[in-house]
C-alpha cells in the first residue's frame, strides 16, 4: 500500500502485535467522554474512497473504518468475523465458503453476497484500471481477466443465494484470509456505483458504507473529513465513538500547537519533536511494516540504466545519520525492500536472510569510484538529475539530506522537487521523474507483498527495472512452489537478492511513526500492515 510520507501482518512479535495507545497524564484534552468525538491528525489529505482504485494508506484506513469485508483484521494477526459470521476451507486449500450475517448499507440496503461478487469483478475488470487488482491474482481466472483474455463473469467468486459466498482459487494461498480482510476485497453496492457514475466515491455523499462508521463530510478535495457512527452497522451497539474529525496538517509545529491547545487528540511528530517529547507519557512509537525506497527511472537515459551509477547513488547515503539526526522517530535503516519483522522461516527474519549489505550500506570511497566509472562508460563528464519527493516536512528533509549526500559524488548536480502527495503519485505512475522517493506498506504478512511490485509487468514498478531471473523467481513462488514453504521461501530470498545486487531500487529506511496521544483516548488499534488504524473499539474515557 502506498504510504504517505512520514510521516501491512508479520510473524515477528515486535512488529506483528497490535499496538495500543499510550496512557499517561494530559495537560489538556480536546474530547470529553460525553461527546465521544475524536480529533485526529493526518499528514496528507484523503485522495480516494473508491475501493477498486484507492492505493494509499490514508484512503486505506478511512475505508477500513467505513467499510467491512468478509473478515476483519484482528489482534496478533488473527482474522475475525466481519460480514461473514463464519467460513470454511476445502482440504486442498483452493475453495473458501463464507457464510454471511444479515447486515445493511448505510442507506438501508441489505449487504448481500452479490455485493462482493460485483466488487471483486469491478476491480479485476480492465476497464476499471485498478492498480490494486493484482491482489486478487490468487482468485481463479483473475489474471486472465485482467489481461482481457477471460470474461469478468468467470472470476472465481460466486453468490449462492444472498448470504453465501464461494471463492475458488487457482492454487492454495495460505495468506488468503488476510487478503480478504483488506479494503480491496470489501463489497460495493452496484446500484450506488451506477447511480453516481464517474462521480462515485468522489465525495462523502456519492457513496454508501457498511462499516462501523460512515463518511459524513468530504468534498473530494478538502483537507478535512469526518466519519460518524454508522447506525446501520450490524455491530453498532459496540461502537462507542460518535464522530471522528480528520485534519490534514503538513506543518508539524502547527499540529503540535493544536494538540497542546486541545484541538487534536493525537498528532504525529517529526523533525526535533520526537526527541523533545520522548519522556512524555503521551509519547508513542509505532513500528510500521513500511519501507521507503528510491526508484530510478531506467527509461530516462543511459546513466540511470548504468548499474554502477545506481550502486554509487546507494553507497553515497549514510542511512544511520538520516534516521538518528534527521528523523529521530523510531525509524530504522532499510536492509532491503521487504520490511524487517514482516516474515520469518525457521526462526530467521527474511530481511536478514535476503540482505545484500552493499546495496544499503554507505561506502563513499567506493561510491565515488563507481560514479566516475559510470560517467566514463556513458560518455559523460558530468550528470544532472532531479530528485522528487512529497512536500511534507519529512519529504523535504529527505530531499535535502539526499541532495547533500549525492553532492559528494564527483561532477554531479542534484535538483530537488517536492510535490503534493497526489501529484507525486501521479507523476511516479506516469514515469515523470528521474529519481523518486517511494514508500510501500505491506498489505499482508508475506514478502510477496513487497516483491511482486518489481516484476516487469507490475504497474507499481515505476522505474521499469526488469530482470528475467527476478520474474522467474516470483513466478515460481506464486506457481510451482506455492505449496512448498521452504522452496517458496528460497525463491523470494533469491528474488530480493537479485533486485539488490542489481540495485534495481535503493532501500532507504523502514518507517517508524512517533505520536502524541491524549491519555483519555482508549482502545486504539494499530496494525503495522495494511490499513493501519481500526477505530471501532476506540472511546474517550472519563
Amino acid at each position: 500500500m502506498k504510504v504517505k510520507s512520514a510521516v501491512k501482518l508479520g510473524t515477528v512479535a515486535t512488529f506483528a502485535a497490535v499496538l495500543l495507545a499510550a496512557c499517561g497524564s494530559s495537560s489538556s484534552s480536546s474530547s470529553s467522554a460525553k461527546d465521544q468525538e475524536l480529533n485526529w491528525m493526518e499528514n496528507s489529505s484523503l485522495p480516494s474512497m473508491d475501493i477498486s482504485k484507492a492505493t494509499d494508506v490514508v484512503s486505506g484506513e478511512t475505508m477500513n473504518n467505513t467499510g467491512e469485508g468478509l473478515l476483519r483484521a484482528g489482534k496478533d494477526n488473527k482474522v475475525t468475523p466481519g460480514v461473514a459470521k463464519s467460513y470454511s476451507k476445502s482440504k486442498d486449500g483452493k475453495t473458501y465458503t463464507f457464510n454471511l450475517r444479515k447486515s445493511k448499507w448505510s442507506n438501508g440496503d441489505q449487504v448481500t453476497a452479490k455485493d462482493f461478487v460485483y466488487s471483486w469483478q469491478r476491480t479485476v475488470n480492465p476497464k476499471t484500471a485498478s492498480q490494486y487488482a493484482y491482489l486478487l491474482a490468487p482468485v481463479k481466472n483473475a489474471n486472465a481477466i485482467m489481461k482481457g483474455k477471460e470474461a469478468v463473469s468467470n472470476l472465481g467468486i460466486k453468490a449462492e443465494g444472498n448470504y453465501k459466498v464461494v471463492v475458488t482459487l487457482t492454487k492454495a494461498t495460505n495468506y488468503f484470509p488476510s487478503l480478504v480482510a483488506s479494503p480491496t476485497f470489501f463489497p460495493q453496492n452496484k446500484s450506488v456505483v451506477n447511480k453516481y457514475g464517474s462521480k462515485y466515491a468522489t465525495t462523502a455523499q456519492a457513496n454508501v458504507y457498511n462499516g462501523p462508521f460512515k463518511l459524513t463530510y468530504w468534498t473530494g478535495t478538502s483537507d478535512n473529513w469526518t466519519m460518524s457512527k454508522n447506525a446501520s452497522y450490524w455491530n453498532a451497539k459496540n461502537v462507542k465513538l460518535k464522530k471522528i474529525n480528520f485534519k490534514t496538517m503538513k506543518d508539524p509545529q502547527t499540529a503540535l500547537s493544536q494538540y497542546q491547545s486541545g484541538k487534536l487528540d493525537a498528532t504525529y511528530l517529526s523533525g526535533q519533536q520526537p526527541k523533545n517529547y520522548k519522556n512524555s507519557k503521551e509519547y508513542v512509537e509505532r513500528k510500521s511494516a513500511g519501507t521507503f525506497y528510491l526508484e530510478i527511472n531506467q527509461k530516462k537515459d543511459s546513466m540511470l540504466r548504468n548499474k554502477k551509477a545506481r550502486q554509487a547513488l546507494s553507497m553515497a547515503i549514510n542511512r544511520n545519520q538520516f534516521i538518528n539526526k534527521v528523523l529521530e522517530d523510531g525509524s530504522t535503516p532499510a536492509k532491503g525492500v521487504v520490511a524487517s519483522g514482516l516474515a520469518s522461516y525457521k526462526g530467521k527474519d527474511f530481511s536478514d536472510v535476503a540482505n545484500v549489505k552493499s546495496a544499503s550500506t554507505q561506502n563513499l570511497a567506493q561510491a565515488k569510484k563507481l560514479w566516475k566509472e559510470a560517467l566514463k562508460e556513458t560518455g559523460r563528464k558530468s550528470y544532472s538529475f532531479t530528485f522528487m519527493a512529497d512536500d511534507t516536512p519529512a519529504g523535504k528533509s529527505a530531499a535535502e539530506f539526499l541532495q547533500s549526500q549525492w553532492s559528494k559524488l564527483p561532477n554531479v548536480k542534484v535538483t530537488n522537487q517536492n510535490l503534493p502527495f497526489k501529484t507525486r503519485l501521479s507523476r511516479s505512475q506516469n514515469g515523470q521523474f528521474d529519481i523518486v522517493a517511494t514508500a510501500w506498506g505491506a498489505d499482508f504478512p508475506d514478502p510477496i507483498s513487497f516483491l511482486q511490485l518489481f516484476t516487469s509487468d507490475n504497474s507499481y514498478n515505476n522505474g521499469k527495472w526488469t530482470s528475467a531471473t527476478y520474474n522467474r523467481d516470483i513466478a515460481n513462488a506464486n506457481g510451482k512452489d506455492a505449496n512448498n514453504e521452504g522452496a517458496r521461501w528460497n525463491d523470494l530470498v533469491d528474488a530480493q537478492k537479485t533486485l539488490l545486487n542489481d540495485q534495481g531500487v535503493i532501500p532507504f529506511y523502514q518507517q517508524g511513526k512517533a505520536q502524541l496521544v491524549k491519555s483519555n483516548v482508549k482502545g486504539l488499534i494499530y496494525f503495522p500492515t495494511g490499513a493501519n488504524w481500526d477505530f471501532s473499539k476506540t472511546y474517550i474515557a472519563k
